[in-house]
């Protein structure tokens, strides 16, 4: 949550032992569970729909998904309790039930090659860790006014040991038209770019939809591609024109969290004043198909903190542009996605540059993400991703690769049991072709890019 593209030897670079353990463990999820569908979330509990409606498969969205999510997650047929001003207005309207939901993930992660002690020398820490559980979250999710919505989800993670404030989107929502156009239009309060984009395309919500919280991943990410998740605030304005048209433009700035006074040179990668975020797309729906495509980026003045003063002074400036696009065939029988995106950021280093923590004035990045998924009935589905960073080397930036270099990339293979609506099976098989620059001894102590070749093992559900 991305030079040229190397070619992709998945089938070639997985270990036979990895194929056994995939097989026999998908083998054990068919023959414990039935395979009957129901799903009762808060979104699910508010409309009266089942989880279909509003997603092929949890969490990625359907059409309809995306028009619920515009419209700032106000749709409902329960009960409510209302009142109406003297003046016929509604002043408030509160569903029979709270629109509370919870979702845990567990998990087991098993690398390639087990991971160096981390205390003593020549030593390996124990593979295959279980985490019961992954994730434990919390949402407080619908309609709680006439125009108001929220998405808010607070989580438990194992892996830091601490409950802390997940992805959130507030929004106000409402309709209007210009001419015969009709206009859906609102203002959303997040803590993450790209959390109240309705497609699946971008970082947020992009796929993969689950994966190892302690396994090996490359250090290099692009400002937008979640490296300011969770760590600010920003307010962005949208509108949506007949379902063809999504635009949607705000700025961020820093909220970070644990930060027990004001941010200061203790801080790092502090957002000077506001970042502008943009973002624009078009969609095509005919049948039972959707086709979209769309930008999206930012621009950010960050102060790099270590020691540095956060005000005035001189600052680092970060450009993101990316393309995305996206392919949607939901069929009764069949559902087939296909998603991508591009990122190019280029990052002006004055304030790194003077103070000796880059070698460049000038860095870019990139990272191309592409996946295709098919399920069957909704049920057994598969997916292959593929991934990629590539960028200009810049040892200080990038001090734990060997080479200097942020190059990565590989395959993602996943597949999926959805047992019922709201719960998920799922096996996925990480390959790394390149690894924080190299393919071997990529971090100057022998450790190689498969090496962190990672097996995930995973149970989700959401009620």
């Amino acid at each position: 949550m991305i030079r040229s593209l190397k070619k992709f030897q998945a089938f070639e670079v997985v270990r036979p032992s990895a194929i056994t353990s995939i097989l026999a463990a998908f083998t054990l999820i068919f023959l414990w569970f039935p395979s009957t569908a129901h799903a009762v979330p808060s979104y699910a509990r508010q409309t009266g729909f089942a989880c279909e409606a509003c997603h092929t498969v949890f969490p990625e969205l359907t059409p309809f998904g995306r028009d619920f999510k515009v419209h700032g997650y106000l749709f409902q047929t329960e009960r409510e309790v209302t009142d109406i001003s003297g003046g016929a207005q509604k002043r408030l309207t509160l569903a029979d039930l709270p629109p509370i939901s919870f979702m845990m993930q567990i998990a087991s992660t098993t690398t390639n090659k087990s991971l160096p002690d981390s205390a003593i020398s020549g030593a390996s820490a124990q593979n295959t860790q279980l985490q019961f559980p992954q994730q434990l979250s919390f949402f407080y999710a619908g309609k709680v006014a006439p125009h108001l919505g929220t998405f808010l989800q607070i989580t438990y993670d194992e892996a830091d040991d601490h409950i802390t404030m997940d992805n959130a989107d507030v929004r106000f929502a409402d309709t209007g038209s210009i001419g015969s156009t009709d206009v859906v239009y609102g203002v959303s309060l997040n803590n993450s770019p790209t959390a109240q984009d309705p497609y699946n395309t971008t970082p947020v919500w992009g796929f993969p939809f689950a994966g190892s919280s302690v396994a090996p991943g490359p250090a290099a990410a692009t400002l937008i591609d979640g490296t300011l998740g969770q760590d600010v605030l920003g307010v962005t304005a949208y509108a949506d024109f007949d379902k063809w048209l999504y635009v949607d433009g705000g700025g961020y700035r820093t909220a970070r969290l644990g930060q027990g006074g004001p941010l200061d040179s203790t801080s790092a990668f502090v957002i000077d004043s506001v970042a502008p975020y943009w973002r624009l797309a078009g969609e095509r729906r005919w049948g039972v198909n959707s086709w979209s495509l769309g930008t999206y980026g930012m621009y950010a003045a960050i102060k790099p903190g270590d020691g540095l003063p956060v005000t005035g002074g001189q600052s680092d400036h970060y450009t993101d542009v990316a393309l995305d696009t996206q392919y949607q065939f939901i069929g009764d029988r069949d559902i087939v996605s296909v998603l991508a995106t591009w990122i190019h950021e280029h990052a002006e280093r004055d304030a790194s540059f003077a103070n000796g923590l880059s070698t460049n004035l000038n860095d870019d990045l990139q990272t191309f993400k592409a996946t295709a998924t098919y399920y069957y009935h909704r049920t057994i589905g598969a997916s292959v991703g593929v991934f990629s960073t590539w960028g200009d080397m810049d040892p200080l930036v990038y001090p734990d690769s060997r080479t200097g270099k942020p190059d990565s990339n590989g395959e993602i293979l996943e597949v999926n049991y959805v047992p019922w609506l709201n719960t998920k099976l799922g096996l996925q098989y990480v390959i790394y072709n390149q690894f924080d620059g190299a393919s071997s001894n990529y971090d100057g102590t022998g450790r190689n890019a498969g090496d962190n070749d990672t097996l995930y093992v995973s149970f989700w559900y959401a009620f």
